[in-house]
């Protein structure tokens, strides 16, 4: 298998600037899956049980003059550290601003290589940063590629993991779900989020001592949507949740307030806005970034960042 392309300016700073720290928060590890169009960044989505999140690139956005080639479909995938990638990233943008060259570029590929102190040829993912005169080149180790049947395991997987909850709300300042979510994590651990198709989004803890909530209201519904019943300004929260649960206009589920908190770092990618939805049968809560093309408010379909959080008890739902 061969993998090879130049880094083009934009996918520098899209990896350096917001999407390397957003992914380093999610985990150390990740899986870098390529294939003939896309690049992905990939967190537990062979196993295990924290927040699963797939960032995913055209591979216009990072790379141009890609060249790609396996037996599996042109399609590559290895594990990697993320704060060892972004580190090799750095040092590769700082040996091009030091060399002073128009012409530097940075190429990446997949290379065997004898390590230090071993018999056997590593694989590794290389920066070569190249200019008119000299290149210098940082070696980044990686897992061995995935055989086959694990690379079609991360195809299914991520497959699985793009089906789309019927009911998304909007959520528009980030800033403030964050804020509200560190107060909450002085309260408890165990978060119930409740969705409704009003366009509602409510968010409780409750221990045997206090029960604390914030609600956002009459945010923008994407998919199944209804109109909310006459004269429900005057009930309370949890009563306009609960009625609308047993309409089958709504849905709740309870998740880790420690995950919730863990997908918000995706902030640090500068989404402009974010969708929340809960899986049917309450299977997940997702998280939807999206991201608009530059001085529009219209959606660069070529990022796509979501996460899906595993849910600690089925909670309620249609």
């Amino acid at each position: 298998m061969k993998f090879k392309a130049f880094l083009t300016q934009d996918g520098v700073n899209l990896l350096d600037k917001r999407f390397l720290p957003a992914l380093d928060k999610h985990g150390r590890i990740c899986h870098v899956y390529l294939t003939p169009d896309h690049a992905m960044f990939l967190h537990n989505l062979l196993g295990g049980d924290g927040v699963q999140s797939v960032a995913q690139f055209n591979k216009d956005v990072l790379f141009r003059d890609y060249r790609i080639s396996s037996q599996n479909a042109g399609r590559i995938a290895f594990a990697v550290d993320v704060a060892l990638l972004h580190r090799a990233l750095r040092s590769a943008l700082t040996i091009q601003a030091q060399a002073r060259d128009d012409t530097a570029a940075i190429q990446i590929k997949l290379v065997k290589k004898l390590a230090a102190g071993s018999r056997d040829p590593a694989p590794f993912l290389t920066f070569e940063t190249k200019g008119r005169v000299s290149a210098v080149v940082q070696d980044v180790p990686i897992s061995k590629p995935l055989p086959r049947d694990d690379v079609q395991q991360l195809q299914s997987a991520l497959e699985a993991a793009q089906d789309l909850p019927q009911t998304l709300v909007q959520v528009q300042d980030l800033a403030q779900l964050q804020s509200l979510v560190d107060r909450l994590r002085n309260v408890g651990d165990l978060l119930t989020v409740a969705i409704t198709q009003y366009g509602d989004l409510h968010l409780q803890v409750s221990t045997s001592l206090i029960t604390v909530g914030s609600e956002f209201r009459r945010l923008r519904v994407l998919g199944v949507r209804a109109d909310p019943p006459i004269g429900d300004r005057t009930l309370s929260a949890p009563t306009r949740t609960e009625m609308a649960i047993q309409k089958g206009e709504g849905a709740s589920v309870q998740v880790s307030l420690k995950h919730l908190a863990k997908s918000l770092q995706c902030h640090l990618a500068k989404p402009d806005c974010a969708f929340y939805g809960i899986a049917p049968q309450g299977a997940c809560l997702t998280v939807i970034f999206q991201f608009f093309i530059p001085g529009t408010r219209l959606t660069d379909k070529s990022i796509s960042f979501y996460c899906r959080l595993p849910v600690l008890d089925p909670g309620s739902g249609p």
